[in-house]
């Protein structure tokens, strides 16, 4: 029953966390805050103008109304005494509530988050699989914010090995609110696959520029540290970093060219002091999580037919023109293609897009 004025209350969208907690020290029950009469929330020092608008917004809605509609969405919510992640009690200022479409993991598991430029280059796009992939392989969830770039790269890493990934948004997350648009699909994906997707935001709350930096802090705070891939000096995934440390959590990041627009921000956070990263062992042993055997990449990969053997060995970490490819394997052009096709599908080589491909494992 509670919940459902919780709800009510949120969709106000006036009164933040630390409003809310002040009005539970003097109001018991979100009910009565819902119910309460003009002097009583005067009492509790909420502004007059506040109040009336409160009070206004109330004849406007039905909370049980309105909890119907989250049902009928199968969009779940949680207080901080129930099954609440452990870690984001700790912070400064946890959310209220949180809405939640699909399964949170056991927090007995490891978590990190994952978050970078939206703009991601070449090299990130070739790093962020790889390190997401194995991270994921030795048992951590993966926490982003569905954003383009390396978000969406790093939740696309833990959905391909069928691992749960949370994705935290800035807008509420029914099918039709979910942002960005053509992330969609992936989100559909994180659900099938044992994830979540959560908001502290209500239904009908749209992705306001002003929601993201609130985003990052849960972002942060469900993990035991953050990982940025790459970051410009003006990214704001720079945010989730400084409310990764206010929250006493591991920094990493991801070293890159001197030259790159894209690197500036974490070359930066590396002098700061964040911990550099070149492989997700580096991560691991900060962490004092146990290696994976899965991690393990010392036994060669054994082609598994004779074109197989002919391309292989021109794959390699840095990316390769199609075309160069093609060449050095020898195979006519309908073979070589048929080849390097199965080879995608079978994650021994990856394309990272503009014709470059690069060998996976």
């Amino acid at each position: 029953m509670e919940l459902i004025y919780v709800n009510a209350i949120n969709l106000f969208g006036k009164l933040g966390p630390q409003k809310i907690s002040h009005l539970l020290a003097l109001i018991p029950t979100f009910e009565a805050i819902w119910q309460a009469e003009r002097l009583l929330l005067l009492h509790a020092k909420m502004p007059e103008t506040l109040v009336d608008e409160f009070i206004t917004f109330r004849k406007t809605i039905d909370p049980k109304q309105e909890w119907e509609r989250l049902e009928k969405e199968h969009i779940a919510m949680i207080l901080p005494h129930e099954a609440y992640p452990p870690l984001l009690k700790e912070i400064y200022s946890p959310p209220i509530a949180l809405y939640i479409r699909g399964v949170l993991p056991d927090f007995s598991l490891p978590t990190l988050a994952i978050v970078g430029s939206r703009k991601i280059s070449a090299y990130g796009a070739q790093l962020t699989p790889d390190i997401s992939g194995s991270l994921s392989d030795a048992g951590i969830v993966i926490i982003s914010g569905l954003a383009l770039g390396v978000d969406s790269m790093a939740h696309h890493a833990a959905v391909a090995k069928c691992k749960p990934t949370i994705a935290v948004l800035g807008c509420s997350i029914n099918d039709t609110a979910l942002y960005p648009i053509s992330n969609r699909t992936l989100a559909a994906r994180i659900l099938e696959t044992g994830g979540a997707i959560i908001s502290e935001y209500p239904l009908g709350t749209a992705p306001l520029k002003q929601h993201f930096p609130a985003r990052n802090r849960i972002i942060s705070g469900m993990s035991l540290g953050v990982l940025i891939i790459e970051a410009s000096n003006e990214s704001g995934s720079l945010l989730t970093a400084r409310h990764a440390l206010d929250q006493n959590r591991e920094v990493f990041a991801i070293p890159g060219s001197i030259y790159s627009q894209t690197s500036e921000g974490t070359n930066n956070l590396i002098k700061m002091g964040a911990h550099c990263v070149t492989c997700a062992h580096d991560i691991l042993d900060v962490l004092n999580i146990a290696t994976s055997p899965l991690l393990s990449r010392n036994s060669p990969i054994t082609p598994d037919s004779y074109e197989e053997s002919l391309i292989l060995p021109h794959l390699s970490k840095t990316p390769t023109h199609i075309d160069e490819l093609a060449l050095r394997s020898t195979l006519d052009m309908q073979t070589f293609s048929a080849t390097l096709t199965l080879m995608e599908m079978k994650g021994i080589a990856r394309n990272l897009g503009g014709m470059m491909y690069v060998r996976a494992r």
